[in-house]
């Protein structure tokens, strides 16, 4: 005899880099199959994992954005900054749970892959011992960012390191210094340090910025010839040169 099932699971899908058709299989699946899901925002804004899968969803989709109520609003060392980040993940998390409780499965939109630095990350480690959770890896941003420059990142026996550009600027000068190959995410505000940053690890001619990987407006530039402002979803590459046959 089946059980009968009494509890949805929630699942966090990695959407990838931006395409639609750089799903995984099981990711488009359970996009359009989806009655309900959710997905980060900025208030006001549609959200990037919600723009990637227009005229996917099914027509009695139901839609839970879930809008940070603090981005760079507050210094991420401001105590307010957690506290109120940890107040908006609470609130996710008990609508999430009811749903999952009342037997409905809900799909959380993922940028990337959902375990990469993503916000979903602080969801399933709170959801893990109330509801059912599930991931469904995909193809990162910085996979995409280094196939749109036309070059591999590593090499042989290459170091790749991966930096945010949110770090401050001597711990980036050291480590763009010390890695053969790099990746620098979260770059948004952040690119006049970040080009201070590399001019003094001495690898500015190496240095490539990738805008909107694998997406419609997607640009390749050097860094040197990067405009003073670039959207969040930039990405920073130095490519190895290491061992080849």
């Amino acid at each position: 005899m089946t059980p009968v099932r009494t509890g949805g699971t929630i699942h966090g899908v990695g959407l990838g880099p931006g395409a639609q058709d750089l799903m995984s299989v099981r990711s488009d699946r359970l996009v359009r199959g989806a009655r309900h899901i959710a997905y980060f925002r900025k208030a006001g804004r549609p959200g990037q994992a919600r723009k990637i899968v227009d005229g996917m969803l099914r027509d009695d989709v139901i839609e839970f954005p879930m809008e940070y109520p603090v981005t760079t609003e507050i210094p991420v060392s401001d105590p307010r900054y957690n506290d109120c980040l940890s107040a908006f993940y609470a609130t996710c998390i008990d609508r999430l749970a009811t749903l999952a409780n009342a037997g409905e499965d809900v799909v959380v939109l993922c940028e990337g892959d959902p375990f990469f630095y993503g916000s979903f990350m602080h969801l399933y480690t709170r959801l893990q011992t109330i509801a059912p959770v599930k991931v469904v890896p995909g193809i990162t941003g910085m996979s995409g960012a280094w196939t749109a420059s036309g070059a591999p990142i590593t090499w042989g026996d290459d170091v790749l390191t991966v930096l945010m550009g949110t770090l401050p600027e001597d711990d980036l000068v050291r480590r763009i210094r010390d890695t053969d190959a790099l990746v620098v995410m979260k770059i948004g505000r952040h690119l006049a340090k970040l080009r201070r940053a590399v001019a003094a690890a001495g690898r500015e001619a190496e240095a490539w910025l990738v805008e909107y990987a694998a997406m419609a407006d997607q640009r390749v530039t050097r860094l040197c010839d990067a405009e003073a402002i670039t959207p969040y979803f930039s990405i920073l590459l130095i490519h190895g040169q290491g061992r080849r046959p």
